[in-house]
């Protein structure tokens, strides 16, 4: 046989052996992350349930969804196990501390210090009509706009050139 015919069916080999592979890795990295759970961990299920750990088993889970509510769950039905900052701030609204990390809602502060955040939107002459107008409006603000960009300009006279 010719190596140009077998060319697709190794390619196709290497292709599965290759997927096999990192499939293997995350359900590695998954076990060995059920296996490390404690009680007091904070987890979510892979139904989307927070909840936190109260007691590990072989193969289940026994954790305490609130006040009274013990559930009990297949290791394998677990699906993440949380930081306990992560898992404060998704149940109890508790943010860290750092503030550093955190964007501003608006671009004040990628303005000037003394200059206010609609300073910009001030400078503009005239505020932008968005609105349809008719022939004859557009013709009449052109006109007034004309007017008064020539009011702003001085008057040439004579001897006075552009030219240097």
């Amino acid at each position: 046989m010719n190596t140009l015919t077998l060319l697709p069916f190794i390619v196709l080999i290497a292709a599965m052996f290759l997927m096999t592979r990192s499939a293997k890795k995350k359900q590695q990295q998954a076990a060995n992350m059920r296996n490390e759970m404690q009680p007091g961990s904070g987890v979510r299920t892979i139904g989307g349930m927070y909840a936190t750990v109260k007691e590990v088993n072989e193969d289940t889970v026994l954790v305490d969804a609130g006040p009274g509510v013990e559930l009990l769950f297949a290791k394998n039905a677990i699906g993440a196990v949380l930081t306990d900052d992560e898992y404060n701030r998704i149940v109890h609204g508790v943010e860290h501390d750092l503030k550093s990390d955190v964007v501003p809602d608006d671009a004040s502060s990628l303005t000037e210090a003394g200059e206010p955040a609609d300073a910009a939107a001030a400078s503009d002459d005239k505020a932008v009509d968005l609105g349809k107008k008719d022939a004859a409006e557009e013709k009449a603000d052109d006109e007034a706009s004309a007017e008064a960009k020539a009011g702003d300009e001085p008057k040439k006279t004579d001897g006075d050139s552009d030219a240097k």
